[in-house]
Formats: structure tokens, C-alpha cells, sequence
């Protein structure tokens, strides 16, 4: 089996470590490097704008708000969730080299899926915040400080800080004595602990129980925080009230949507068997993980009153610093 059996292993106490895995899946796709360009156009658009918004809500004081908070708290997580994958990929497809050390595979394993793990979370902050504001209008800055506000976030990091380390580190408890190619686009999880030789149960079980709970329990929170900001809207007196509040909550509804559809797709169609293009799941799982982090901030930028001007004040300050001068 060409290159995966030149690696070196260590044998140390019957463990089988290899020197790393060779990253094989999309290979046998069409243009798979002209999609992984477009991957990274996307993922320069991602980093630019994410570094914009959270730069404009740090220096800008009027933003220090829990909203904002929780908006610049989900631009780090789009920002490092991207960078997980996106470098990975381009080494992987455009300077064709596919092989990846072991340690450096679960320093990335790790990342992404601690950062794939905070998405959700943070989404489910985002719909925290639009409750609070919308169902208690008169007592919502009392109720959710910027205190408690940042005692959610770090509470929320430590949680996946924590529970995705569990995972991860028991991959190097495990023997690899066969195939090494990782048939994933990045050292992914599930792929790796296929290749292991020895009994991976309590892994998967734990894999499971995982995704089960990343999916579930924030689509159901957020579900719950939705139904009662639908109840206080149709409680209001007037349609402009209604819309009112309706709309600051259209930009995290479009988000929630984008990132949990493909999820819940290629989660019930591997959960009832149905059989289709491996490559096709890749694609949408890939493309999930990284349109999220692209458009968010480009959301928050259009969307949001606050922000909009902001950046309309820095752009006026700009124009009086630097005013055009004709040309003689």
C-alpha cells in the first residue's frame, strides 16, 4: 500500500503509533483544486471581515454591550473554526502535499472540533440575548448584564474546551497497524478512528453521544427562545412594534439556518442508511463550517443599525484626515 506503510511507527507498550496520515478524500473529485480556491477566496473574505467586526466592537465603547459581546464572541469562533480547515486544505490540494504529522492531525482535530462545537453554542447565546430583549424590554439590561454576559461566554468555552479534550486525547491510546490515508478532507475524527486497530467502542459511543447533544440540545433551545420571543411579539399592540422586533432577530435566524440544515441533512440521511456521493457529504459538510464564518459578519455589518455606523463614522473621519486635493 504505497506510502502509508513507508511511516515510522513507535511501539511503545504494545501501542502502535504512526509518524502521521495522508489525507485522500475529494482526490478522486473533479477540479477538487479549483473548489478548494474557491475555499480559500472564501476563507480570506472570512478572516478580513471577522477581524473587522470584532476590531470595530473592541475599540468602539458604545458597542460594549451583551449583544455585541456575543456577536464579536461568535466572530473568534468563525475566525478560528475557519483557520482550522482552510490552511490544512490548501497544503492538502494545491501543494499536493497530503501527509499530516500525527500530533500536528490532533492539534487540528481538536480545534476544529472544539471551535465546530462552540458555533452552535454561540448561536444559542445570540437567541439568549434576542429573548431578554425582546420578552423583558424594561428589565433586560438588568437582567443580562455585560457581567453575566461574559460569565456565559467563558462558561460556554470551558464546556467545549473540556468535553472535546476527552475526545481527542484518546486517540493516542489507540494502535494504527494498517491503512493511514484519512479519508476526510482534514484530520477528521470519525475517518481517523476507522484506521484504528484495536476496539474503539467507548470512542464511538462517545463521538455519538456528542453530535447528539451539539445538534439537539441547541436547536431545541434556541426553538424554545424563539417560541417565547413569538409569544411576546404577538403580545405587542401595533405591527411596527412587531416588525420592530422581528427584524433584529432575521440576521441569527439566517445564521442557525445555514449552519444547522446541511448538519441535519447529512445527519439523518448517515443515521437512516441512505446511501449517496461520499464526496457530495464532504462537500456540504465543508461548505457548512466555513459559509457560516463568511457571512455572519458580512450579516452584522448590513444589519445592524449600530454597526453600520460605526463604520459610517470611521469612514467620515478617514475622508477629513485624508481629503481629496485637486490637482494642479
Amino acid at each position: 500500500m504505497k506510502q502509508c506503510l513507508q511511516a515510522s511507527q513507535i511501539h511503545f507498550n504494545s501501542i502502535i503509533q504512526p509518524a502521521g496520515f495522508y489525507i485522500v478524500a475529494l482526490s478522486s473529485m473533479s477540479y477538487s483544486n479549483i473548489y478548494v480556491m474557491f475555499l480559500t477566496v472564501l476563507y480570506v473574505i472570512t478572516v478580513m471581515c471577522n477581524v473587522f467586526l470584532i476590531t470595530i466592537i473592541f475599540y468602539d465603547h458604545r458597542l460594549h454591550v451583551p449583544k455585541f459581546m456575543a456577536v464579536g464572541n461568535l466572530a473568534l469562533v468563525d475566525l478560528v473554526l475557519s483557520t482550522s480547515l482552510v490552511p490544512g486544505m490548501i497544503k492538502t490540494y494545491i501543494l499536493l502535499d497530503n501527509f499530516v504529522p500525527f500530533n500536528l492531525c490532533l492539534v487540528q482535530m481538536y480545534t476544529y472540533y472544539t471551535f465546530l462545537s462552540l458555533e452552535p453554542l454561540s448561536l444559542c447565546i445570540l437567541s439568549y440575548d434576542r429573548f431578554i430583549a425582546i420578552c423583558f424590554p424594561l428589565r433586560h439590561e438588568s437582567i443580562n448584564t455585560n457581567t453575566r454576559m461574559a460569565y456565559v461566554i467563558s462558561a460556554v468555552w470551558f464546556f467545549s474546551i473540556v468535553i472535546i479534550l476527552y475526545a481527542v486525547t484518546s486517540i493516542p491510546t489507540l494502535s494504527f497497524c494498517g491503512s493511514l490515508e484519512v479519508h476526510s478532507y482534514f484530520c477528521d475524527y470519525a475517518p481517523v478512528l476507522v484506521l484504528a486497530c484495536g476496539d474503539t467502542t467507548p470512542q464511538w459511543n462517545y463521538a455519538t453521544a456528542l453530535t447528539m447533544l451539539f445538534i439537539t440540545v441547541p436547536l431545541i433551545f434556541i426553538f424554545l427562545t424563539y417560541m417565547g420571543i413569538l409569544t411576546a411579539v404577538f403580545r405587542m399592540k401595533n405591527n411596527q412594534s412587531r416588525y420592530k422586533a422581528l427584524t433584529t432577530c432575521t440576521e441569527h435566524l439566517i445564521l442557525v439556518a445555514l449552519f444547522f440544515i446541511p448538519i441535519v441533512i447529512i445527519f439523518c440521511f448517515t443515521f437512516f442508511g441512505i446511501i449517496w456521493n461520499p464526496n457530495v457529504g464532504l462537500v456540504s459538510l465543508c461548505l457548512s463550517s466555513l459559509l457560516t464564518p463568511c457571512v455572519n459578519p458580512i450579516l452584522y455589518s448590513l444589519k445592524t443599525k449600530e454597526i453600520r455606523s460605526r463604520i459610517h463614522s470611521l469612514l467620515t473621519q478617514r475622508l477629513s484626515v485624508h481629503p481629496l486635493r485637486n490637482v494642479h
